[in-house]
């Protein structure tokens, strides 16, 4: 728990099972991977802070995953021309899919390459049991956040297993953290704890709720990505909105009808000229309106909300005050302690 954040936890892994110059391969930012997994060209940090010489992932667009077959012939293509990867990292921060770690694993570990998840975007619905369970299909170490779907204080996470354990210690203190933020500790004790009693309602709820806004959204007009697969099996839902204006002109227009959203490049941005400044896509995510007790219904209302300030065009002002009113009747959090002593008494410590 020594990580102050997932970009902490993610270094700490490198340090752990990497050296400087290593191969390493990962998402690009495009097709869902994270800035803490990019080369150096692009200020990543296993590649400006690790050392490391990033590859891609091969990625299938239309079922917006992995490539399993396509990542086999690059590894083995690597390795004949002397560059096998040292490390291969699942996970991303556009990640409406579980990564396919249970067919690709044994294969890895017979290459003798290490197995990293990054599940910092859902290692709530993880806990939850709605997503995969990375370490039992194969992964050597699971790193990630404890302030996204996992709803806790800002901080970092690794798991793993015992036979790596003093390693992955040594990577964190003294190599990338020399003080772990004890004021996080008792609100991270909180917030497992509140897993562990609501975990699997919160993380299938918000399963449920974000599929119930993709096929909303997608019968209102929009491009919902993942539509093969049924849009989304995680907190996540992806339009593409280039023939909306793009990303950056639909997230102003969405925060000024009080919708927070992140404009987001998808995997063919780059082929067709467009960058994270002004992408093709916009993300959304479900997990908060979700916690604040709103289910399938609600994503009706908000899919409309969408439509209204994008598609139809209404002036922002007008649904900024309908969000406002419709907002006014989620003021409660869900899936939590009515209080800290009923937290404490969880966990059974003693004031």
């Amino acid at each position: 728990m020594r990580p102050i954040a997932g970009v902490t936890a993610n270094l700490s892994v490198y340090t752990a099972f990497t050296e400087p110059g290593d191969v390493m391969l990962s998402l690009s930012i495009p097709n869902g991977g994270h800035i803490t997994y990019g080369p150096k060209r692009v200020g990543g940090t296993a590649g400006s802070v690790r050392g490391l010489d990033v590859e891609y992932l091969p990625f299938d667009v239309n079922a917006m995953n992995v490539d399993v077959d396509g990542t086999k012939r690059k590894v083995e293509r690597l390795a004949s021309e002397g560059r096998k990867p040292r490390m291969v990292v699942f996970g991303g921060s556009l990640f409406l899919f579980p990564h396919p770690v249970r067919e690709l694993a044994d294969y890895l570990k017979s290459m003798e390459i290490t197995v990293a998840y990054d599940g910092a975007h859902v290692m709530g619905l993880i806990a939850g049991g709605e997503f995969q369970d990375p370490l039992r299909e194969g992964a050597d170490v699971l790193m990630g956040s404890t302030h996204k779907t996992l709803p806790g204080p800002q901080g970092g996470v690794i798991l793993s297993w015992e036979r790596y354990s003093d390693r992955i210690k040594r990577a964190v203190f003294p190599s990338n953290v020399s003080n772990h933020h004890l004021h996080h500790v008792a609100g991270k004790a909180i917030v497992f704890a509140e897993m562990l009693a609501f975990g699997r309602d919160y993380a299938s709820q918000i399963v449920r709720n974000a599929r119930r806004l993709a096929e909303e959204l997608a019968a209102r007009g929009f491009k919902v990505l993942g539509e093969p697969m049924g849009y989304t099996r995680s907190h996540q839902v992806v339009l593409d909105v280039t023939r909306n204006g793009g990303g950056l002109a639909v997230e102003k227009r969405l925060e000024e009808s009080n919708i927070i959203v992140n404009r987001n490049l998808l995997p063919y941005d780059p082929k067709e000229g467009r960058s994270y400044r002004d992408p093709g896509g916009i993300r959304i995510g479900v997990q908060e309106v979700t916690r604040l007790g709103m289910a399938e219904g609600e994503m009706v209302d908000i899919a409309e909300f969408i439509y209204r300030a994008v598609l139809k065009g209404e002036p922002p002002e007008r649904v900024a005050a309908d969000v406002a009113e419709f907002r006014k009747g989620f003021n409660r959090v869900k899936y939590a302690f009515d209080s800290t002593i009923d937290a404490y008494e969880y966990i059974g410590l003693r004031r």
